[in-house]
């Protein structure tokens, strides 16, 4: 995956990157296009969060995937397991 991603694109991908978890992603209102996410398990007790991912990080597939993955390496670190994920390409 070559092309840049789109903010509804991240979104998805960003979603399954942490399943079985479920993971909340917003950007505010503010026009920086800043992208936040939680991950919560079902009792919604937040995993790890994220804030303030620059449109410039989400919108490439490489640096998405880089800061998935380092999420995903610290989830598994705190004792957490998650599905197996690659970035679709």
């Amino acid at each position: 995956m070559n092309t840049p991603l789109r903010f509804n694109e991240a979104l998805i991908i960003t979603g399954r990157a942490f399943k079985p978890f479920q993971c909340v992603a917003w950007a505010l209102q503010d026009g920086t296009g800043e992208l936040s996410i939680s991950v919560i398990d079902r009792t919604n007790t937040r995993l790890l969060g994220r804030s303030k991912i620059p449109c410039s990080t989400y919108s490439d597939p490489e640096q998405l995937a880089s800061i998935l993955k380092q999420s995903r390496e610290e989830l598994s670190r705190k004792g957490y397991d998650l599905e197996p994920w690659t970035m679709p390409e």
